[in-house]
């Protein structure tokens, strides 16, 4: 997640009280988060994945940036190789 400067900025300046939310020894006391496991069964992580649109999303967006990085760094390497 991004935060923009001027938000950051009225944070900083901000004189609010900020109540803490978040406690390690309630976490502890709380019931545990069930596990999830997609080994061996892709049909169900399919649809778990499109349940979730912001999941579905990052992981195309992180998939296509990985294969121009991919592209990219080909190019640049055949540069470098055919420079030597």
């Amino acid at each position: 997640m991004t935060i923009s400067p001027a938000l950051l900025e009225d944070l900083k300046s901000s004189t609010d009280p900020v109540p803490k939310k978040l406690d390690a020894a309630t976490a502890t006391k709380a019931d545990p988060i069930a596990r999830v496991s997609y080994v061996n069964n892709e049909p169900e992580f399919r649809w778990a994945l499109l349940q979730d649109q912001m999941a579905f999303d990052k992981l195309h967006e992180g998939i296509k940036k990985f294969a121009e990085d991919g592209e990219a760094l080909k190019i640049v390497l055949k540069e470098k190789l055919s420079k030597a």
